[in-house]
């Protein structure tokens, strides 16, 4: 936050990159595994480019955990959908 000053200015640059990306781990942005949920959204793009290629195989699957998702077990709920190929 402005109050706290960016964590010290370690945030500028995250803050710089994805203004209105708003997740409780910046770090996981960008780490090179699709975390999902909050992450996956426009404005921290895509999980910083994370999310590409499972938003291209299940465009509207919108789950917290994408790397369940074809994973050779059925893990019903949110994930056994349409959008989500059935899991």
């Amino acid at each position: 936050t402005e109050e706290c000053g960016w964590d010290g200015g370690d945030c500028a640059e995250f803050n710089t990159k994805y203004p209105g990306c708003k997740v409780h781990k910046p770090s996981s942005i960008g780490d090179g595994e699709c975390d999902g949920g909050e992450s996956n959204t426009e404005e921290c793009g895509w999980d910083g480019g994370d999310c590409a290629e499972f938003n291209t195989k299940y465009p509207g699957c919108k789950v917290h955990k994408p790397s369940s998702i074809g994973d050779g077990e059925c893990d019903g709920g949110e994930s056994n959908t349409e959008e989500c190929g059935w899991d």
